[in-house]
């Protein structure tokens, strides 16, 4: 492979520090498809109650007096519980990623803004790298799992789970891999 083929450093926003001389290679999260489904049923479920309710008091005339205010009070908590829970399942599906740097493999989950879980293992210790995809719909949205067998005492496995286009992050982890033990080597 030429250098000209070698992508260029990304310059991103991470959570956590680069070592001396690391550069980020590339940031892989989820497919969309983990995202857009969970979407849409939090906003079904958010929207479909209030409104099925307000349909059936409005159809009954009871739509009046102290129960009007109750139904916007409950439909009210209603929207915020759920407008939270969706967010947060955004804010999960955004901050969990993982960062392949030229140097070490980064797995960093953020189930909340008060939470951060980062694993690491560095490339030279990376001994298997397997592609896993299963069925047509994996296979015409082109994504699947990676799983990165490490050689570390704990035998960290890193699983990074519905990644786009798996084969070329697949390339990218090995050609790296390749070059740290190089340069270790040298």
């Amino acid at each position: 492979m030429t250098e000209a083929a070698i992508p260029a450093p990304k310059q991103v926003s991470l959570s956590f520090p680069l070592q001396e001389g690391e550069q980020v290679l590339e940031v892989c999260r989820r497919h969309w498809i983990y995202l857009w489904p969970n979407m849409a049923i939090h906003l079904l479920v958010m929207l479909a109650p209030p409104v099925a309710f307000g349909v059936v008091l409005s159809a009954t005339d009871a739509y009046e007096g102290i129960l009007a205010k109750v139904f916007w009070v409950a439909a009210a908590i209603w929207f915020l519980y759920w407008g939270v829970r969706t967010f947060l399942a955004w804010y999960r599906y955004h901050n969990d990623a993982w960062v392949i740097t030229n140097q070490r493999l980064i797995d960093s989950f953020k189930t909340n803004p008060f939470s951060l879980k980062i694993s690491t293992a560095d490339l030279v210790n990376v001994q298997d790298i397997t592609v896993d995809r299963h069925g047509v719909v994996r296979t015409l949205l082109d994504y699947g799992d990676i799983i990165c067998q490490t050689a570390a005492d704990e035998q960290r496995d890193f699983h990074l789970t519905g990644i786009p286009q798996p084969r070329e992050v697949q390339s990218i982890i090995d050609r790296e891999r390749d070059r740290e033990r190089l340069r270790f080597r040298g």
